[in-house]
């Protein structure tokens, strides 16, 4: 299950103009606004009780009241933990400590990550992996990590797949695409100029385009037809670029193990363990 946060970002672009003004407020200030009356919520916002009650129901909740509590249950928990969230490797930490602090960086990542995976968006995902002829994998950066992870995963499959690992030949590889073919866009930012660039030249060829990027806007993810957000940290540490890679290599195991499971009707693990053991000779090699 979602949390309510979680779909509250989510569905904002199907909000009315006042909904999407609760839902800024209420994503802007979530512990002030926990304690916020409905009537004073809708004060606050320029909006009416009535948008509040839609604008919940909208996203699965009865009314306010409903949502109200599951929120404050997320954001009491946040608080638990926000005193370790926000501590970063310092010059005089232990290796005890730095374990410590990376894996739990690590761990809320991959929560926060898992809270933000719209299934149904996920399952056409996959069936786009079934239709299509080949997969054109595009990553610069820290973020090609993840695309070479899934170049590899989807070889074992015998999928088609073409990688390249520099930009000028990446956009080659965009121009050239059709609409036979599917492109998996990795930018953790979703605004690197020369990824938006290939995402530019894929659009004009209408090649489908599945991004895997942060959930908030950016130029990616507006040009893709489908996104798998991964969690957006700003990266203002090396922490949290660590953490950034981990949610994007979690969201590639996820569309992997989705698709692997798809091919043969057994367990996604099964399959991604055969892979692994006795990987069959792949039908197109990609360069890395």
């Amino acid at each position: 299950m979602k949390s309510a946060l979680s779909r509250l970002r989510e569905s904002r672009d199907s909000m009315s103009a006042t909904e999407q003004a609760v839902s800024d407020y209420l994503l802007s200030h979530q512990g002030e606004a926990m304690e916020l009356s409905i009537y004073q919520l809708a004060e606050k916002t320029f909006a009416s009780p009535s948008t509040v009650i839609r604008m919940c129901q909208r996203i699965g909740f009865a009314g306010y009241k409903e949502f109200r509590q599951a929120v404050t249950c997320e954001v009491a928990v946040r608080r638990m933990n926000q005193g370790q969230e926000r501590r970063e490797i310092t010059r005089s930490d232990s290796l005890d400590e730095i374990v410590d602090k990376v894996t739990y960086k690590n761990i809320m990542s991959l929560q926060d990550a898992k809270d933000l995976i719209d299934t149904d968006t996920l399952r056409t995902c996959v069936e786009l992996l079934n239709e299509a002829r080949t997969v054109l994998l595009f990553g610069l950066g820290a973020s090609a990590c993840a695309v070479r992870d899934l170049n590899l995963k989807l070889l074992r499959l015998n999928k088609p797949c073409v990688i390249n690992g520099d930009w000028h030949t990446q956009l080659l590889q965009a121009k050239n695409a059709t609409d036979q073919d599917m492109a998996i866009v990795v930018s953790c930012s979703g605004e690197t100029a020369e990824v938006v660039q290939c995402a530019k030249a894929l659009r004009e060829n209408r090649t489908p385009i599945v991004a895997i990027t942060r959930q908030k806007p950016s130029p990616v993810a507006e040009l893709a037809d489908y996104n798998l957000y991964t969690t957006d940290d700003g990266a203002a540490s090396e922490t949290e670029t660590m953490s950034a890679r981990m949610s994007q290599l979690n969201m590639v195991d996820i569309l992997f193990a989705a698709y692997a499971n798809s091919q043969c009707g057994c367990g996604a693990d099964e399959m991604a363990q055969a892979g692994m053991d006795g990987p069959s000779r792949p039908r197109a090699v990609g360069m890395v």
